[in-house]
């Protein structure tokens, strides 16, 4: 035994034994608009306390602890805490990519570490609604600052024609929408569309009808409850799906009614985690990221619903292509990606 290795191990160990714990109080910071005020500029804890009306006891440990995880700065000779350009940018920006949520979303999740436990010894699913709400509320502000960055400037730019079609008024479906942000993105983004957003999830769908009227949209997207096999309506010039499919225990079912509901010359705009094919591509901080979410969230939801699936978040370009071909669409291509993310167009 490499006694080297083992010190570098148990360096491992402790880093990620103080996330975890560490996970929380990102959750307090992301809950309280901690973050947020610490970005308005440099203060002691004592300062802080008073800038935020919170207790200073607590204040105190919330500040050594993310300044030694390097989620916020401190400077010794002043007895400051402050958050550089980039800090602020990931965790105080309400445009940026709101890194906090991601803790909200693992803090969700965890909570149903019981059943899954339990799942592990029946291979019974856990479906999506079983959840705390926090991975709802969270999912959809992790994903929001990406939709705002790519969706409408860079994704849908890049499908053939796609753009014009929605621009002199299109009709769009967002399959598996949640609250609704892709959705509503998509409506402002081209006034002379029509969009029509579907989940299974009810609870998410009343909030994304509240979202869409505070944003003064609802005249043009509308909300249904149901699945990505049983959503309304045809002749659609855009049928989305953001981050769902791998979830559904029935893909190809799905893959088929989005068929089905194409207009002529219709495109799929189809947005995956960005995995390998190789399980060994995979090994990596983001892979781990997304095989926890995936055993959590994507697995259970998927084995809980009829149709034999289990994709997971780390399916890989082959195995979505597959349920592609199987479904009739015979064109198939990646039009982006990103650390995270693989876009596709898929056509009949």
């Amino acid at each position: 035994m490499d006694q080297r290795k083992v010190e570098a191990f148990l360096g491992q160990f402790v880093t990620d034994a103080g996330a975890t714990g560490s996970a929380g109080l990102v959750v307090i910071g992301h809950r309280l608009g901690l973050y947020r005020s610490l970005a308005e500029g440099p203060a002691t804890a004592e300062q802080f306390a008073d800038r935020t009306g919170y207790a200073l006891r607590y204040l105190t440990e919330w500040l050594r602890n993310q300044a030694a995880g390097g989620y916020i700065s401190y400077d010794a000779a002043t007895g400051e805490f402050f958050l550089t350009d980039e800090q602020a940018f990931c965790l105080a920006d309400p445009n940026g990519p709101n890194f906090s949520a991601v803790f909200l979303i693992g803090l969700g999740y965890l909570r149903a570490e019981p059943m899954i436990t339990d799942a592990f010894r029946t291979g019974a699913g856990v479906a999506w609604h079983e959840h705390h709400e926090d991975v709802f509320t969270g999912c959809d502000a992790f994903y929001r600052p990406g939709y705002v960055a790519e969706l409408v400037p860079n994704w849908i730019p890049a499908l053939d024609g796609v753009e014009a079609r929605l621009t002199a008024g299109g009709r769009i479906a967002d399959l598996g929408c949640g609250l609704g942000s892709s959705s509503i993105l998509m409506a402002e983004a081209f006034p002379r569309s029509s969009v029509i957003g579907s989940d299974y999830h009810e609870t998410s769908i009343d909030l994304a009808g509240k979202k869409a009227a505070a944003a003064g949209v609802a005249d043009r997207v509308t909300f249904e409850v149901a699945t990505a096999q049983t959503f309304t309506g045809s002749d659609f010039d855009l049928v989305t799906t953001f981050d769902a499919l791998h979830d559904m225990g029935d893909p190809v079912g799905a893959a088929r009614r989005v068929h089905q509901a194409l207009a002529p010359d219709g495109t799929w705009l189809l947005v995956e985690p960005n995995a390998s094919d190789l399980v060994e591509e995979n090994l990596n901080p983001v892979g781990r990221l997304y095989y926890a979410g995936s055993t959590f969230l994507c697995v259970p939801n998927a084995l809980s619903q009829p149709g034999g699936y289990a994709l997971g978040a780390q399916a890989g370009e082959s195995a979505i292509r597959d349920i592609a071909t199987d479904a009739g669409f015979t064109r198939f291509r990646c039009v982006a990606q990103s650390p995270f993310n693989r876009v596709y167009e898929i056509r009949a």
